[in-house]
């Protein structure tokens, strides 16, 4: 189930018996909670840590009657503490039908009237090494019925989201600056909301640009990345030296600028051989190949493609790989590294 979901069946007034909250997604969770509590009368709410408190002893306070509420929301934290530390595979595998596994699957078969239990089990990520720790989380909440997947959001729809809150926090903002805000936060929606409320509260009737997110937003240092890569796409010598010595007084990391500046050649060329006129059909095509592109993306692809003809791109992605490769060495002096870039590239 998606957290939207969820939050249509509380329109309608369904509240599930059980909802296990599976994920580390944070701006999700949030919502969800506060979805959930307006569900429910004013002081229904109890909340439980299974760090602190044993399964059997919840499931006895959602079996209680209460004198003041006859509908109550049990929030119970860190779900993943109820499971046991197994040690064998064989144990893994019988976890879930014994033990306080067993008695949660025994209360859901016939619920307290009134009651939701949320289960809220953020530890693990759906990827990598946690994938088989959060297996066995689903496995030992089986019996509920409603599990909830708080996926971390993609580049794209943390943008799109991005914008959403913009447009409900009444204010104006650039969109070159709504990629930074979006790319420097690393697309974390509950980070890029709280930083979104602040320059809510900033803006008053000016459109907040780059210079308000850099000056404004924690780990925005992005900017004058953003501002060499944009530069050099524009083969603009003297501004790319310019921000090539604000990157290097400030002590950025270079290699990060060559990351940002290889993706846009590298779609700058697939434009270029797919024969795309404007930024409208760059952001089409990518889209059709499931690539996430906005409008303000694909104005600086089409803008490089315009200044570099196919075997200036095809030159450029080789001079961005000798110069990380130089970015490697043993004790490189990376400003000159980047200045001989900077002068061969917009030569």
């Amino acid at each position: 189930m998606t957290p939207g979901q969820l939050l249509a069946r509380l329109k309608k007034n369904e509240r599930p018996a059980a909802v296990l909250l599976l994920g580390p997604e944070a701006y999700q969770r949030r919502r969800l909670k506060e979805a959930l509590v307006a569900a429910f009368p004013e002081g229904a709410m109890t909340g439980h840590d299974l760090g602190e408190t044993a399964l059997a002893a919840i499931l006895d306070d959602a079996r209680a009657l209460s004198l003041f509420a006859a509908d109550r929301l049990i929030w119970i934290l860190n779900a993943e503490g109820a499971l046991p530390r197994v040690r064998s595979e064989e144990a893994d595998e019988a976890e879930s039908t014994s033990g306080d596994s067993g008695a949660l699957a025994e209360y859901l078969r016939d619920p307290t009237p009134g009651v939701t239990l949320v289960f809220e089990a953020m530890r693990f990520d759906f990827e990598g090494d946690d994938k088989r720790k959060q297996e066995r989380v689903r496995k030992f909440y089986a019996a509920v019925p409603d599990v909830v997947e708080l996926r971390r959001f993609p580049v794209h729809e943390a943008r799109q989201e991005a914008e959403n809150l913009v447009r409900a926090g009444g204010f104006r903002i650039d969109a070159a600056a709504l990629d930074l805000l979006v790319e420097s936060l690393g697309a974390d929606m509950a980070r890029i909301a709280v930083e979104i409320e602040k320059l809510s509260l900033y803006s008053g009737n000016r459109t907040v640009g780059v210079d308000e997110v850099a000056a404004l937003v924690p780990d925005a240092r992005a900017t004058t990345i953003f501002a060499l890569v944009n530069a050099l796409g524009r083969r603009d010598r003297t501004k790319s030296l310019e921000v090539l010595d604000t990157l290097t007084k400030e002590g950025e990391y270079l290699p990060l600028a060559l990351a940002f500046l290889s993706t846009q050649f590298r779609m700058a060329l697939v434009a270029r051989e797919a024969g795309l006129k404007n930024s409208q059909q760059i952001q089409g095509h990518f889209s059709r190949l499931g690539v996430p592109m906005w409008g303000s993306r694909a104005d600086q692809v089409s803008q490089t493609v315009t200044k570099f003809t196919k075997a200036q791109l095809e030159s450029a992605l080789k001079l961005i790989f000798q110069a990380d490769r130089g970015l490697r060495d043993a004790r490189p002096d990376d400003r000159i590294v980047m200045e001989r870039f900077v002068l061969e590239l917009t030569g």
